[in-house]
């Protein structure tokens, strides 16, 4: 495989496949951290080679927790990924985002606790990432046309919390939760977000909203059932609006984080160790 890939794809629950995609193979990639969730899905697009990974496997195999998120955005950085839009099925915290609508977050707020948040986390490199804005606003704005161009109902913005999962929220939580002002609640942005970020990749989501979470007092409250009906009804309108972000990203310029680690890494480049130096060369090779 010689063709540059520059998009990739992350299907989260309900969306195990990218409908559309020709001149498909399948490939295996082993990483510093140990397998990803699947094979990546490469095939092309309106004109363009995009690689396409099912997060939790295909089939829905792996719970939030154990994903092994390091591998796969290694394996999308290994591709040659600039951009990389997510697909995450959510729950809302406020009335106004309704079961079917999606949202594109612009911000995110970590409630996880037993998650590798970053490649480095050894010995011998410190690297400080800025994450201000987790989410690209120039990939983000263009998920927003995007779904919109599918006609549903799409807001812009909005602050996504991530929990550990694998269970749903108590009502206390949620409650909380709408207390704080957020928008929605999902398992696996996090730490997805912050890995593209040190991998300098542009990172922005489509999230579907499947149900009201808990704290809704005239709705049930959220079960799988529910999830799985409301995610076969928004997958379709999901896929397509991916679809419709490749096209509109064919001339894109390089993302805007390309150099997002020029000045993060703080140890002194003379006292990183070799070992390190090598095994942290598609991150950071440039700068050292």
């Amino acid at each position: 495989m010689t063709e540059r890939i520059r998009i990739g794809v992350i299907g989260g629950s309900g969306v195990y496949d990218l409908p559309g995609l020709t001149d498909v193979e399948e490939i295996r990639l082993e990483t510093p951290f140990g397998a990803p969730s699947d094979a990546y899905i490469v095939g092309t697009v309106a004109g363009q080679r995009v690689a396409f990974l099912a997060r939790h496997g295909r089939g829905h195999v792996i719970n939030p927790t154990h994903l092994n998120s390091r591998a796969n955005i290694w394996g999308f950085k290994k591709l040659g990924v600039e951009y990389l839009i997510s697909m995450n099925a959510c729950g809302s915290l406020q009335e106004q985002y309704e079961p079917g609508h999606i949202v594109i977050p612009d911000q995110l707020f970590d409630r996880t606790r037993l998650r590798r948040l970053t490649f480095f986390d050894e010995p011998g490199l410190v690297v400080h990432p800025s994450v201000a804005e987790p989410l690209c606003p120039y990939l983000s704005d263009i998920l927003y046309r995007a779904v919109q161009a599918t006609g549903k109902t799409v807001h812009k913005g909005g602050d996504f919390v991530i929990i550990e999962g694998p269970r749903f929220s108590t009502k206390a939580e949620s409650r909380v939760f709408r207390q704080l002002g957020f928008a929605i609640i999902g398992m696996t942005a996090i730490p997805e977000a912050f890995l593209a970020r040190e991998a300098e990749m542009s990172y922005a989501i489509i999230a579907h909203v499947t149900d009201y979470d808990v704290w809704h007092e005239t709705e049930e409250p959220v079960t799988v059932e529910m999830v799985v009906r409301t995610l076969l009804e928004n997958a379709a309108a999901a896929q397509q609006a991916t679809l419709n972000a490749i096209a509109m990203l064919r001339d894109a310029p390089p993302s805007p984080f390309a150099n997002a680690l020029q000045d993060a890494i703080i140890t002194n480049r003379a006292m990183i160790p070799p070992e390190l130096k090598e095994k942290y060369a598609l991150l950071i090779g440039k700068y050292l």
